[in-house]
């Protein structure tokens, strides 16, 4: 694996080791950012107008200055040099961070933006995992349905619980629960379960985040003749599913095997990872 030695901060190549980003920013002090992570699968970007436009949305919601040259192409190229200058290849995760410039206390001096795009080696196509999640509802802290509910927000604090709370009961990962009590998410992923061959996902007003992975899933199972359809998911749901797997840009799947005692198999799983893999060649 290569080691990520440099990233892009604002257009310029530095040193990971060159303290650039002052102790006043914003993203640090108040989570004043958004981010994208975006894989590099066998030598390809994938999906990064669908990221860029989401990057973009959540900039509008946070009232963010969208600069002219912060589009698809330009970033297309600043990934391009940071995996070259890297040596990251053919396999990588890319992080795009965009965060409001330093100034002011809760209320903002300025909706400038600065933005940073880092790597790190994967060492991997899109693999499914040998060995289904075990996972668990996380119902400590509901997530709330507003419009910050979608947008990847570097104010992470819930998911950081809910990942303690993980930690703890020696899961794979844990299911969040909205305000209303149903399932909207993971920890990291969009949740996804079969029944019948037919597939069912929250949708973006239950409060998930509005995954680029999802989104792809829901095209390659429509392109498919696949029914999907958006409902709220809730225990009950689970309990009487075939299948329930996890989506998100850097893993693409991962699929459960178990929920409480109930036990889940992963042919339709296995059949997303080998479209998202023929995408990628």
């Amino acid at each position: 694996m290569g080691i990520d030695k440099y990233c892009i901060l604002n257009g310029h190549i530095v040193s990971v080791y060159e303290p650039s980003v002052p102790f006043t920013n914003r993203a640090f002090r108040y989570g004043d950012s958004l981010f994208e992570s975006i894989r590099f699968c066998n030598n390809k970007i994938m999906f990064l107008k669908d990221h860029v436009t989401r990057l973009k949305l959540g900039m509008t919601v946070l009232r963010m200055n969208l600069p002219a040259e912060f589009n698809t192409e330009n970033i297309y190229d600043l990934i391009t040099v940071l995996l070259k200058k890297n040596g990251h290849a053919p396999n990588a995760r890319i992080r795009l961070t965009v965060f409001r410039n330093e100034g002011g206390y809760y209320t903002p001096e300025s909706n400038d933006i600065s933005f940073l795009v880092e790597s790190e080696a994967l060492d991997s196509i899109y693999n499914l995992n040998q060995k289904g999640y075990w996972v668990d509802i996380y119902g400590d802290i509901k997530k709330s349905i507003n419009k910050l509910s979608n947008i990847k927000s570097g104010n992470a604090l819930m998911y950081v619980m809910a990942g303690l709370s993980k930690q703890s009961m020696k899961l794979d990962d844990c299911l969040l629960v909205n305000e209303n009590g149903a399932i909207c998410e993971s920890i990291n992923s969009n949740i996804f379960v079969v029944k019948n061959g037919t597939i069912y996902t929250a949708p973006l007003s239950e409060g998930c985040v509005a995954g680029v992975m999802r989104k792809q899933i829901m095209n390659i199972a429509n392109e498919n003749k696949i029914l999907t359809f958006e409902s709220s998911i809730t225990p009950y749901t689970l309990m009487n599913g075939d299948e329930v797997f996890l989506t998100n840009s850097i893993n693409g799947i991962r699929w459960v095997g178990q929920f409480k005692d109930k036990f889940y198999t992963n042919k339709m799983s296995q059949f997303f990872v080998d479209k998202l893999n023929s995408l990628s060649s």
